[in-house]
């Protein structure tokens, strides 16, 4: 049966201040006991983590089309540094300041596993985000949480992803990142959507629960064309991604309300996602001063650093905000929105199986609040 998508109604009304807001969910979860653990125990894990992100190299063995790191020539924006003292001094830096959570980005981190030792060895919450192509030992590497790219799914993978440097192609990538990760819990299949590959959804969601591994969905936006948010038929693409979830529970990590606002970029109260609502910006960079000014939250002391371990870029991925659905910089405007929930107690359980959702996604969360895994496991659409 096919899923109903959730409806984002016109709603928009004035977000409430700090004091109202901590009013309204005191009264809700008196109201509501049985949320008030589930709200401590995201509170709790929000409290562990302060994140950063860091392009660890600029090298990558393939070239995805649509791969904003290179059509945006961040590759070539700062010099790369290899020098493993220098990078250990960073991550020192970042462990003083209090950073205990670092997304390591590229480039292709698995090319230069010396470099992402220093992170694991210094910082308790590590992400490795990789295309999967060379896998991520388990040995000295436990802990860390690995997010896999995954573009359209299906051979629309290979199409898109499978080309090497060099401009040759190759197929196989996706099931090549299945081979070296079966049954590694440590996985999260990061997998973008695209309106051509809509057929390919369910084939490829399954055979990722059959390795066992989980999955989150993310945007295709084909970076370098005219308007890479461009959906012909929003509802079939959304009504297709809460099917497969619904098909999926336990698999597919992503909360229904987050797919349908990454999907169209919307949500309940009228807000659209863009930079003015973006949270995942280098918060100290001078350009980003009245953005932090306006009034919608941000992550705080969030950063993301280039491959010089010096360099504050502009924010978690291109910097393209009219062409960006980045799917953590979508979950993260929902998570830190919570005054936008506390309208009704339906409103707040829906925020709370959303920040439970998000958490979900990673490794290194899951072993800390393993409840997040049953309970985002059972949630339906409110």
């Amino acid at each position: 049966m096919a899923a109903v998508p959730l409806t984002l109604a016109p709603y928009n009304p004035p977000e409430p201040d700090r004091r109202t807001a901590k009013v309204r969910l005191r009264q809700l979860l008196a109201d509501r006991p049985d949320l008030a653990d589930r709200v401590q125990a995201i509170r709790e894990m929000g409290r562990r983590v302060r994140a950063c992100e860091v392009h660890l190299t600029t090298t990558c063995n393939i070239r995805c089309k649509g791969c904003w790191y290179f059509e945006g020539g961040f590759d070539a924006a700062v010099p790369e540094t290899s020098d493993i003292g220098l990078i250990r001094a960073f991550v020192e830096r970042l462990d003083a300041s209090g950073v205990t959570q670092a997304t390591l980005i590229g480039g292709e981190p698995t090319l230069v596993l010396n470099r992402v030792q220093p992170f694991v060895e210094r910082l308790p919450y590590i992400t490795v985000s990789t295309n999967g192509l060379r896998p991520l030992p388990k040995e000295g590497f436990e802990n860390v949480a690995v997010a896999i790219s995954l573009f359209g799914g299906g051979p629309l993978d290979d199409d898109l992803r499978a080309h090497r440097p060099n401009g040759s192609t190759f197929t196989g990538l996706f099931e090549k990142a299945l081979g070296h990760y079966r049954d590694d819990p440590r996985v999260t299949f990061v997998f973008a959507l695209s309106e051509d590959g809509l057929d390919h959804v369910e084939p490829t969601v399954r055979a990722i629960a059959d390795n066992g591994n989980q999955v989150t969905f993310n945007f295709y936006s084909a970076h370098g064309t005219d308007n890479p948010l461009r959906i012909e038929n929003e509802k079939r693409t959304l009504a297709e991604a809460l099917r497969v979830r619904e098909l999926f529970p336990e698999t597919v990590v992503s909360h229904p309300y987050f797919i349908e606002t990454l999907v169209t970029g919307r949500t309940h109260w009228g807000g659209r996602f863009g930079y003015d609502v973006c949270p995942s910006i280098s918060v100290e960079l001078p350009e980003h001063a009245a953005r932090v000014a306006n009034g919608h939250p941000v992550i705080d002391g969030f950063a993301v650093y280039g491959a010089d371990y010096r360099t504050l870029q502009f924010c978690c991925t291109s910097g393209d905000c009219g062409g960006c659905r980045d799917s953590q910089a979508v979950y993260t405007w929902l998570v830190v929105s919570l005054n936008r929930f506390l309208d009704s107690p339906e409103r707040l359980e829906t925020w709370v199986g959303l920040a439970e959702a998000y958490w979900r996604q990673w490794y290194w969360s899951q072993r800390h609040s393993p409840n997040f895994a049953r309970r985002t496991a059972s949630a339906t659409a409110e």
